[in-house]
């Protein structure tokens, strides 16, 4: 196949760090080619420097596209060449409809007004084109994520797409959504569409990409022909992390105490409608122990977890919560920090951190009465505490003092965890902690989930990844339509049998 793009010797640098440095890529007309690396490793930034939202002139190198140099100027000129890329934040207005979304900022026109039936229509065939059928009023705060993916692609179709870039296009999907995004990619490629995919989902890379490019610090390290080199995970591993892993998850031996936690009869009403989202919940939390919630996307794992944390979800109907045998009660978010919770996001960007804020001020702000003085806040404590837990979690960042931003989607993991470990909590609720992160980092958060445990706290972590908490934890509930469908010692965790109880609401034996 003939050569579309060529990058060469790009070369990016922000104050204090070299992002990119003399990086090579090379993708061929109608492949999907894949970019693998841990977080931090540079691939947004590559992709960011060939869209021109980096533009020429802002790093060294050249981009060479359909056999000329380009020089993009911001991100419209890469488009009106036909480079499409789609972010892992997808960039949709909740508050507008299907058709304004795909159209916003490229509407067809008659005359001087919007020819809205015009992009009505064509709205309809470009969804067509992407596996939907949608009424193209509908608002995108009323469709799902996997389908909000897909109006993205569909944008991308509106502006005569011929290399589409999808930068995590997976990280939020349940199984079936990615299945059939990664199914529309194929189908792209028997058109003679250019895709390239970034993804830490290696068993989808190894599935669907022809092409791997493997980066490391910022450097090409190995461009991988999926078929001739017979690619498989571990193999793409090794380029990513520089040495083999031989397992996934670090080797520990668990310490489990007596049951210290206990949630009994948690009901809780959807914050709209009249459907329950948690159904009579009971589950309990050893010291030392970590628990995993399994279920599918809609289970209500994450409803339960939040409306446990100071009834930040829904309207609580019944149930009580135990600690230490003692009634609690957990009203609001400063009650149930103040009982030694703590909840960890699966959005870390919207909800978790401010993106604002720098890593210090992030990194105290769950129990800044920890280091304050009659309500003020004493400097050298919070830099010293926050520099204690950069080394701790190795946070790779040259100073305290960045802005969350700047940070690879790892290491602001590795922040939200500092921020609720400084509240010192008895038990810490992890929602999908590993989300969007490589496999690398991965494991250095297994490692600190394993260190909380060892100091007799419990951990809850709640997974879309089977195989993560077969690997992570010592007991497994399993979660169907609110309801608690069964309990899994982890040495009888075997996927089919979690899948099962995941889809029905027959209580099964433990």
């Amino acid at each position: 196949m003939p050569v579309l793009l060529e990058m060469r010797s790009i070369t990016k640098t922000f104050p204090g760090v070299k992002a990119l440095a003399d990086v090579n890529l090379v993708v061929r007309e109608g492949e999907i080619h894949a970019i693998c690396g841990e977080n931090g490793a540079g691939k947004s930034t590559l992709m960011k420097v060939l869209s021109g939202v980096y533009p020429y002139g802002d790093y060294s190198g050249e981009i060479l596209y359909r056999g000329d140099e380009a020089r993009f100027g911001d991100i419209r000129a890469s488009e009106h060449a036909g480079i499409v890329i789609i972010h892992q934040e997808l960039a949709l207005i909740p508050g507008m409809s299907i058709t304004e979304n795909i159209f916003l900022g490229n509407e067809p026109r008659k005359g001087v007004a919007i020819d809205w039936k015009a992009a009505q229509r064509r709205a309809q065939e470009l969804m067509k084109l992407v596996g939907l059928n949608e009424d193209p009023d509908t608002l995108i705060k009323d469709i799902g994520v996997g389908k909000q993916q897909l109006i993205e692609i569909a944008k991308a179709f509106a502006k005569d797409v011929k290399l589409l870039i999808l930068d995590e296009p997976t990280a939020a999907l349940n199984e079936s959504d990615s299945r059939q995004l990664l199914d529309l990619l194929r189908e792209f490629k028997t058109q003679g569409i250019t895709s390239i995919i970034i993804s830490h989902k290696l068993n989808e890379i190894e599935a669907v990409a022809d092409s791997i490019t493997i980066l490391r610090d910022g450097k090409t390290i190995e461009t991988l022909d999926v078929k001739a080199d017979g690619v498989n995970e571990d193999r793409i591993v090794r380029g990513m992390v520089g040495r083999d892993m031989s397992s996934r998850f670090p080797d520990y031996t668990p310490n489990i105490g007596e049951v210290f936690f206990e949630v009994r009869d948690w009901t809780v009403r959807h914050p709209i409608t009249d459907r329950l989202v948690t159904k009579h919940a009971n589950f309990s939390v050893r010291r030392g122990e970590v628990v995993g919630f399994a279920g599918l996307m809609g289970a209500g794992r994450t409803e339960l977890a939040m409306s446990l944390f100071g009834r930040s979800y829904g309207t609580w109907l019944s149930g009580q919560v135990f600690k230490d045998g003692q009634e609690i009660r957990l009203r609001t978010v400063s009650e149930a920090i103040e009982h030694g919770l703590a909840y960890v996001s699966e959005d870390r960007k919207a909800i978790g951190l401010n993106l604002l804020d720098d890593i210090k001020t992030s990194i105290v702000a769950a129990k800044p009465a920890k280091i304050a003085h009659h309500g003020v806040i004493d400097e050298v404590a919070e830099h010293r505490v926050a520099e204690q837990y950069r080394q701790d979690l190795r946070i790779k960042t040259p100073s305290v003092d960045e802005g969350i931003a700047k940070l690879s989607g790892g290491n602001q993991q590795k922040v939200v965890l500092a921020k609720w470990m400084f509240s010192d909590p008895d038990l810490l609720i992890l929602d999908e902690p590993t989300r969007g992160i490589d496999v690398g980092a991965k494991y250095e958060i297994y490692g600190i989930i394993h260190r909380l445990a060892e100091q007799g706290k419990g951990v809850v972590v709640i997974s879309s990844e089977l195989p993560e908490l077969i690997g992570l934890c010592d007991r497994i509930y399993t979660v169907f339509e609110g309801t608690i469908t069964g309990e899994v010692l982890r040495a009888d965790a075997d996927p089919e049998r979690l899948m099962k109880q995941m889809t029905t609401t027959k209580k099964m034996p433990v």
